[in-house]
């Protein structure tokens, strides 16, 4: 069977909505108050290079379509992949063993008639099984005595695309060892994971190919205030920060690589082209901290025949940051920026190493507000140290800031971060092995509290801040009015804001 024959299954499994493809933290999108799922770009890049090597690759995103199980099960063994590779998150790592144990099950057996009982052997053999995801990193020994990875056969904890080519083409013969593929562990044929090597990113970025976004279904990544079709497009790699609750800096780096900013803008071109898509997100964890990157960006969108055509959010930093450069971002169609304030207190701030204070954050806030730029903020509450008197700072320091949009996460030690270390000393970490927060996410932590503050308390906490911004007569007001002309925005608004108060009632 030539290379050409081998047939690769990219998917994102059903069950709850997570944002798979980050690295730095993979939220609840349905327990979030107004985020949407971003497009499968992991899928993508890995179909990209897939397909550049010869292989013959499909996209699922059966999360996002809301496939049950069963349906994808059905999808899956129709289809017959030689290999399979899976983005799986720490939150639902249980649940994705379980269906991936099935998708090994389903081939073992040909389906009868009706679906249910086997009628005898089937005579395709089951898939070769890849899972990607940022708990494989150098990932500790004792994870495998939690869980049971028997079903898979090799973990991606690096870049999927410096990896998935290589594993394939050893998965199929063309490779004799797996010890030179970056960043993954491969299981030998005593049914042992061994690791090969584990570093930072230092491509270059511009020799990626784009993702395969004729491969995924489009449709199902929105822009969450028109529902427009929304493109997200990788920037950079890496953060140069040392925040104590973030990982990025040991997966992706301390040094950011940037792509060129004609190659980014070649991709926003395809997009606009070829696939008919006018608004994205650009990610990176360091969007605005290169000045004459992001002009030169933001230049080359004013000078094209797509300036005013396009639209697109970004995450950034509160320092550094010039007023000129969200101004800039503003007059090339940037229609949001995200700042991770993380904080109201400035003791919260010096001690998970932000490299920022609380007037950093005000003085972001009014430069995005006096160049017209809506801003979604983001707060972490949860620190060991955290204290009800910090906790009030914070919430006066919500209204202070006053964002356009608001989420307030409870913090989540991510295993290897030093927010992991500090809550394991203080005895505040749920009793799972390695500290893994199984079943957890922003919203749900693992953490049990902090100093004489529980959990329950954090999760009142933030609903009841977050039911008091948004339940503001002058904040509905201030929303809903310039979107009377604009049905569909109305609908959105309208749509999330029902989210975000089921959500916060239920106890989400």
């Amino acid at each position: 069977m030539s290379k050409q024959d081998k047939k690769v299954l990219l998917m994102y499994p059903p069950g709850p909505l997570y944002q798979r493809g980050e690295d730095r933290c993979k939220s609840n999108i349905e327990a979030s108050s107004a985020s949407s799922t971003r497009s499968c770009n992991d899928l993508g890049y890995a179909a990209a290079v897939l397909r550049k090597a010869g292989y013959e690759p499909r996209i699922r995103d059966y999360q996002t379509a809301a496939y049950d199980q069963a349906h994808g099960l059905s999808d899956i063994y129709s289809y017959q992949p030689d290999l399979i590779m899976i983005s799986v998150v720490d939150a639902s790592i249980v649940d994705d063993l379980a269906f991936i144990q099935k998708i090994k099950d389903r081939f073992q057996d040909s389906p009868s008639v009706d679906g249910h009982t086997p009628l005898k052997k089937a005579v395709h053999k089951a898939p070769v099984i890849v899972l990607k995801g940022v708990m494989f990193f150098n990932a500790p020994d004792c994870l495998f005595k939690q869980f049971d990875f028997s079903a898979a056969d090799y973990l991606i904890g690096g870049e999927v695309d410096q990896s998935i080519a290589h594993i394939a083409n050893h998965a199929f013969g063309r490779l004799d060892s797996a010890k030179s593929i970056p960043g993954i562990l491969y299981k030998d044929a005593d049914g042992v994971f061994y690791k090969t090597f584990f570093t930072s990113s230092h491509v270059n970025l511009d020799d990626v190919p784009f993702p395969a976004r004729d491969l995924m279904d489009l449709s199902l990544y929105t822009r969450p205030d028109t529902g427009e079709p929304m493109a997200t497009i990788q920037t950079s790699r890496g953060c140069y920060g040392t925040c104590s609750l973030c990982r990025t800096p040991k997966i992706a780096g301390v040094k950011v690589i940037f792509r060129k900013p004609e190659n980014v803008f070649a991709e926003i071109e395809e997009c606009y082209h070829v696939y008919g898509i006018k608004a994205f997100f650009f990610r990176a964890d360091t969007f605005t901290s290169n000045e004459q990157w992001i002009h030169k960006l933001c230049d080359l969108i004013i000078a094209s025949n797509l300036a005013g055509k396009i639209s697109f959010a970004a995450n950034s930093r509160v320092k550094p940051l010039q007023k000129a450069t969200l101004q800039r971002m503003k007059d090339a169609g940037c229609f949001v920026i995200a700042f991770s304030y993380d904080s109201g207190s400035d003791e919260t701030l010096l001690k998970i190493r932000k490299g920022a204070e609380t007037t950093d954050n005000l003085r972001a806030a009014n430069w995005a507000r006096q160049v017209g730029l809506p801003v979604y903020g983001f707060l972490v509450v949860g620190y060991p140290w955290e204290t009800k008197t910090l906790l009030a700072q914070t919430r006066k320091h919500v209204f202070k800031l006053n964002p356009d949009y608001l989420e307030i996460h409870i913090a989540l030690p991510y295993w290897g971060t030093q927010l992991q270390v500090l809550h394991s000393q203080s005895g505040t970490l749920e009793d799972y092995v390695v500290n893994q927060p199984v079943f957890m996410d922003n919203f749900e932590s693992s953490i049990t509290g902090v100093r004489n503050i529980t959990i329950d308390q954090l999760r009142n906490y933030r609903k009841y801040t977050l039911l008091a911004f948004y339940l503001r007569p002058k904040y509905l007001y201030t929303r809903l009015a310039p979107t009377i002309k604009n049905p569909r925005a109305t609908l959105s608004y309208i749509r999330y804001g029902w989210k975000l108060i089921s959500n916060l009632l239920r106890g989400q």
